[in-house]
């Protein structure tokens, strides 16, 4: 089941059981009540009944959030207790199945009936077959025969490299120690080569160099020269790209508008900077009030000076005020997208769904306006 992508997450009263479960890579679930379980023959024994009142609140807890529960409680000598009672039964989702496997002795759901599929009235069915072993010849050979193939071409055929050669491959520890015979001739025990595990890795030892006060302050400061060294370069190349851009325009308003973009870029590039990678998603809400102001004010470069006949940009001006818009806007729509999937995962099953896809229909209306009267 988990290789099929599902939650698996298991209860026994043997904590022996616990090793076994997370091993196959499910959870084990735990009450906060330290009680061995462990009966005779492999067989649970019957627990107290405090024991029992935790296990219920466990159970209760999660049959809300499963959607099948697979039961296989049994007691040598007497009727298997009830797992799932009805509180249970009434929190599962509509859909859920309970597939009782002691239904033979009674089952361990309350409204399990031998070999009848039940459904409650919310939706729930409780399978109570007990004949499963014989429903499930054809599953049970599929998987053996599936297995057994795999031991198989696991002796040799990956080794040789050719499709179709069948070579058992006797330098494989695993495979030479597993063959009794090769070729006619007898292979065990006198050919049988003893398998010795590799030597451990030799552990590095390392030398700890213990440091005063002083040279640790001065190791914190170098990295923090370094940090600074970086931005002041960067600094100085934005500096000397907007100074270049000042002496090749004959604009004055060209000039101020890209001092205004160049200082907005360096204090939104050392805001982000300085936000903790994990916080980079939360910020894009934040970013979205931003970058609507400043694709207000494209807008409004968009209408300012001289007016350019089509849709061609005919001005620095219009140029910035066409690129910041479309920038912001990207930015918005990134923005809210981010927002929205970070909200999703906070959403309950029953919430009402959303229609924000419906404000399409004014935006392509404005758009369609702004085009028209171009």
């Amino acid at each position: 089941a988990k290789n099929m992508g599902a939650i698996v997450r298991a209860f026994d009263v043997r904590p022996v059981c616990k090793e076994q479960v997370e091993s196959m890579g499910a959870t084990f679930l735990e009450v906060d009540v330290q009680e061995d379980g462990s009966g005779t023959g492999g067989y649970a024994k019957e627990m107290s009944d405090e024991f029992k009142a935790a296990q219920a609140r466990l159970m209760l807890e999660q049959a809300g959030d499963v959607d099948i529960i697979v039961t296989t409680a049994l007691i040598p000598g007497r009727k298997a207790p009830i797992l799932v009672n009805q509180d249970m039964l009434d929190v599962m989702k509509p859909g859920s199945v309970v597939v009782d496997l002691a239904a033979a002795n009674g089952g361990n759901a309350e409204q399990t009936r031998p070999d009848e599929i039940v459904t409650t009235s919310n939706g729930v069915k409780i399978i109570g077959y007990t004949d499963l072993p014989s429903r499930l010849a054809a599953t049970a050979s599929n998987l053996f025969g599936n297995n057994v193939a795999k031991f198989i071409l696991s002796i040799g055929p990956q080794t040789t490299g050719e499709k179709g050669v069948f070579q058992i491959d006797l330098e494989d520890d695993a495979v030479q120690n597993m063959l009794i015979s090769y070729n006619g001739e007898k292979r065990w025990p006198d050919q049988i080569t003893p398998y010795s595990p590799p030597p451990p890795p030799k552990k590095e030892v390392e030398e700890i160099v213990a440091k005063s006060e002083e040279e640790l302050l001065a190791e914190k400061n170098a990295e923090q020269l370094q940090s600074f060294v970086q931005n002041t370069g960067v600094a100085t190349l934005a500096a000397a790209a907007l100074l270049a851009f000042g002496l090749t325009t004959d604009s004055p308003d060209a000039v101020s508008l890209m001092s205004t973009f160049a200082l907005a870029g360096l204090a939104g590039y050392q805001v982000v900077w300085g936000v903790a990678p994990a916080l980079h998603s939360p910020l894009m809400a934040v970013t979205n009030a931003i970058s609507g102001m400043t694709a207000v004010g494209g807008m409004v470069l968009l209408a300012h000076g001289t007016q350019a006949e089509g849709l061609i940009p005919n001005s620095p001006s219009h140029w910035m005020g066409a690129i910041t818009t479309m920038l912001s806007f990207i930015n918005i729509a990134g923005g809210f997208l981010v927002s929205g999937k970070m909200l999703d995962l906070f959403k309950r099953p029953d919430d009402p769904d959303d229609f924000f896809q419906l404000y399409a229909i004014p935006a392509g209306l404005l758009l369609a306006g702004l085009a028209g009267s171009a």
